[in-house]
């Protein structure tokens, strides 16, 4: 009874979420380059062709949907984009700076900052082109493959969504960081294919990208917040 009564306390603490995320990070790298490798077989294309032409009327192969829902995907992928996400960045360290936790708001930025040179640097190389066979309904500048949208909102949401659940200290606040930064996530990397400009791997990859990394920066955030070099949820509270 000693051992199970000791084993149920491992499984309720820390230690089994540090496991779990480290799990999580192993999974989400194998995923990533089984579809990288995948991809550069062209062993995707019949999937991705699949997908995303269902997205599109046969006739003129413009997107489903009205015009106006059109443009408000166009405004929902921006939520993706580095303008926004730039400034969501320093909105949120802003208000971690004036709630007192100093060293949380540069974590976040370094978090975010760092996350931006990975997707760049993945993009560099892997090098695939964007689609096709479908016009574009948003411009374009950089490679197709991972979506920067998809992983750089992943690393940013998911991480600013995981260390602002961190600073406080009600379940329902922490449940609804989390989930705005599922959501949102999830509907920036729709968006891409939705408008064209990425096949349907590409939006999987970066999400895969963009979620291992903002588990690794809320694994690092709890390891410094347990030797109290980053603020926790007990710190600055009313």
């Amino acid at each position: 009874m000693t051992k199970l009564r000791q084993w149920i306390e491992w499984l309720s603490g820390p230690e089994l979420a540090v496991l779990l995320g480290f799990v999580a990070i192993a999974s989400g790298i194998w995923i990533f380059m089984a579809i990288a490798g995948e991809v550069n077989e062209g062993d995707t294309q019949s999937f991705d062709r699949k997908v995303l032409l269902s997205m599109r009327r046969s006739s003129d192969l413009t997107p489903l949907g009205p015009p106006a829902f059109q443009e408000a995907a166009r405004d929902v992928t921006a939520l993706g984009g580095t303008a926004v996400l730039s400034l969501l960045t320093l909105i949120t360290a802003g208000f971690l700076l004036l709630d007192g936790k100093r060293h949380l708001s540069f974590f976040v930025l370094g978090s975010v900052v760092s996350g931006v040179l990975m997707s760049n640097l993945l993009k560099s190389m892997f090098q695939r082109a964007r689609p096709d066979i479908v016009p574009h309904a948003d411009l374009v500048f950089t490679t197709s493959f991972p979506s920067g949208h998809s992983m750089l909102s992943a690393v940013a949401y998911l991480t600013m969504g995981a260390l602002l659940a961190r600073a406080h200290k009600r379940r329902s606040v922490k449940i609804y960081f989390i989930a705005t930064g599922l959501v949102l996530t999830f509907v920036v990397g729709l968006s891409r294919v939705y408008l064209g400009v990425h096949w349907p791997t590409d939006v999987l990859a970066g999400w895969t990208a963009g979620a291992s990394w903002a588990i690794l920066c809320s694994l690092i955030a709890r390891k410094l917040q347990r030797q109290h070099a980053l603020e926790d949820e007990d710190e600055h509270l009313d």
